[in-house]
């Protein structure tokens, strides 16, 4: 699979290796230009490359979000069409400036960011772990406190694809529902963000 990458920071660099390491080509991209990425690229290996985001995006079959939530419009929004988008973002008011709609609980970072992506089938995931743990912590399936990872989304295909990525890389998958209602789940200030919980006790956090 093709897998364009608009973020290449830690998450979103992490997750380019582990995927080109299980034999998926990988392009990744930042706000300043495929030259900044030389080094990523070189540890990603030879199914990696360097695009700019707009390319990224027109490039990938599946993409990954990973740029701070406040500047998710200065993403390309062409070519994401019927795409799988996975957003592993979240929303940081002192980061990322204040967004009244969510304060006031009216929607989610990822609903914004799925408004704005036109047409994307946006699942929401790897927001919840930090990416040392993300690089770090992956088990094999059936093995004993294997971490779960919840996912949020509204199309049941996507959320299949994001899932047998993730078991892919060394951890369980777990289903928080919506979007909108999963999205509230995961997010920070919630008892699954950053606690790096086993299969079992996440989905009882999440109540699924």
């Amino acid at each position: 699979m093709r897998i364009g990458f608009m973020g290449a920071g830690r998450i979103g660099g992490t997750l380019a290796r582990q995927l080109a390491a299980l034999g998926h080509d990988v392009a990744v991209s930042n706000s300043r230009g495929p030259e900044t990425l030389a080094a990523l690229v070189a540890s990603i290996g030879e199914r990696g490359q360097a695009l700019t985001a707009a390319d990224a995006a027109r490039w990938g079959e599946l993409l990954v979000v990973s740029v701070p939530f406040g500047r998710y419009r200065e993403l390309p929004a062409d070519g994401v069409g019927g795409k799988v988008v996975i957003d592993t973002n979240n929303y940081y008011p002192n980061r990322d400036g204040q967004y009244t709609e969510i304060d006031a609980d009216h929607t989610t970072s990822s609903e914004m960011l799925a408004a704005y992506l036109s047409g994307a089938r946006v699942v929401k995931a790897f927001n919840n772990i930090n990416w040392e743990h993300l690089r770090d912590l992956a088990r094999p399936v059936g093995a004993p406190g294997r971490i779960g990872l919840p996912i949020a989304g509204d199309d049941a295909e996507a959320k299949r694809t994001v899932g047998g990525l993730i078991d892919a890389i060394g951890f369980d998958a777990v289903d928080g529902g919506t979007l909108a209602a999963g999205g509230r789940k995961q997010q920070p200030g919630t008892a699954v963000y950053g606690t790096d919980l086993p299969t079992a006790d996440l989905r009882a956090a999440l109540g699924v």
